[in-house]
């Protein structure tokens, strides 16, 4: 049942987005440029993950831990 209402609710979501597309051209200037902002939002956010996904997970970026290890020295005292 839940995920009927799931798959319900994102039809409806898709519907309207859709029908907001179709009215953008005779939008506000005001309308164009909240569209334009959470358009560049989700673009950005987007792509930050896909950097982050593609640095986490590509063996260039993943060095040997021992090899950065850096030995720390305790301090002497003067």
């Amino acid at each position: 049942m839940a995920a009927a209402d799931l798959q319900e609710e994102i039809r409806s979501v898709g519907e309207r987005l859709l029908l907001k597309l179709r009215a953008l051209p005779q939008a506000e200037p005001v309308e164009l440029v909240a569209f334009s902002i959470i358009v560049v939002f989700t673009v950005t956010v987007l792509l930050m993950m896909m950097l982050v996904c593609s640095c986490c997970c590509m063996p260039c970026c993943c060095l040997d831990r021992r090899v950065r290890k850096i030995a720390v020295l305790p301090l002497r005292l003067r």
